[in-house]
């Protein structure tokens, strides 16, 4: 494997940033094409972003934790999947930032968005309560790491099952603001999105994929090298940086999507995503050489970085069911809470950081 020490510090940060660069116009793109097939298909905002967005944008994600296993780091994979969990929900708030007018989560009527949030806390909660309890192998990999995989396929399932019901209707103004109205308005104020056929947009998503995994890998190696060059090692400081560079493919498709009035694809993609990285605990166990489950192994800071992330993702499902639209600081009053909690987070995550 390539190793990325062997360049010097200043080649590293100009890797980084081309990295970054690329990764960002790539999402953008990604943002278009899932657009297009959400309308060629008929699928809803809320399973494509949860599926197509989020899968994607996870493959550096699954490439750096797949890699960190084999490589006999699995406890650092969890710990990193778990770090990273809680700022993909911080992520929201900056792009609340971009819409400024409304908050993000007044803006979302669809009932699909409360049920995706409720499985990350369920999701996400279970995890937490694995590596407090302990595992046990069963066929080679813990058997909470299973419940996890289980519980993923589950809740992409009952997602596709949830759309196009809708059990209540949301109000606004006084006025229902339901799910297609807003889809349509939100379409017609967007960017003309690409009018390819399906088998076009596939090929196209699948070369934007390929893109997004190489950036990405280099953006998490690159970062990485940067850690320990720069003296940081793999301190609380530089699972920050790459914690961040394997996010920036989430970023950037979430601030387009919400540029486009796409709010509910916007939210879908970063909390698939995090679903996606509850089911990669099952990857990472059965990917480790050792037998004893990883969810054994792992300390206080995933625990915590897992129970951050339920508590930032309820403060967003309680701002959606408020649906209160003033604005401070040209954001929602719970993207700016969620801020506010995460860098407390991140604080206590620094006291409880692997190599203390």
């Amino acid at each position: 494997m390539l190793d990325f020490t062997q360049f010097g510090l200043a080649i590293n940060i100009t890797l980084f940033a081309a990295a970054a660069i690329v990764v960002w116009f790539a999402g953008t793109r990604l943002t278009g094409y899932a657009d297009a097939i959400s309308r060629v298909t008929g699928a809803g905002q809320a399973v494509v972003g949860i599926i197509l967005l989020a899968g994607v944008t996870s493959l550096p994600e699954i490439g750096v934790t797949a890699t960190a296993s084999i490589s006999g780091d699995a406890q650092l994979a969890v710990n990193n999947l778990f770090g990273s969990i809680a700022l993909q929900v911080a992520l929201l708030a900056v792009v609340d930032l971009f819409i400024g007018r409304d908050a993000l989560t007044s803006v979302v009527p669809d009932p699909t968005v409360l049920l995706e949030g409720t499985l990350n806390v369920i999701l996400i909660s279970f995890a937490a309560g694995a590596m407090v309890a302990g595992d046990v192998p069963f066929l080679g990999v813990g058997l909470w790491a299973w419940g996890c995989l289980f519980g993923y396929v589950g809740g992409v399932w009952m997602l596709s099952k949830a759309q196009g019901k809708r059990p209540w209707l949301a109000a606004r103004g006084g006025e229902v603001d339901t799910p297609l109205i807003r889809e349509q308005f939100e379409r017609e104020e967007a960017s003309a999105a690409e009018d390819d056929n399906l088998k076009t947009l596939l090929l196209k998503i699948g070369v934007v994929a390929a893109i997004i995994l190489v950036s990405g890998f280099v953006l998490a190696r690159s970062g990485d090298a940067i850690a320990q060059q720069s003296g940081l090692g793999q301190s609380f400081v530089g699972f920050v940086l790459v914690a961040f560079a394997t996010s920036l493919p989430e970023l950037s498709t979430a601030i387009t999507a919400a540029r486009r009035r796409l709010y509910t694809m916007a939210i879908s993609d970063i909390l698939g995503t995090n679903i996606i990285n509850v089911a990669l605990l099952f990857a990472v166990d059965l990917l480790d050489t050792d037998p004893e489950p990883v969810l054994n192994r792992v300390g206080d800071f995933a625990v915590f970085g897992a129970l951050l992330a339920v508590i930032l993702t309820a403060i967003f499902m309680v701002g959606i069911v408020e649906r209160r639209d003033k604005t401070i600081l040209r954001m929602g009053y719970d993207s700016l809470l969620v801020l506010v909690a995460y860098i407390g987070g991140v604080a206590i995550l620094y006291t409880l950081r692997p190599d203390t």
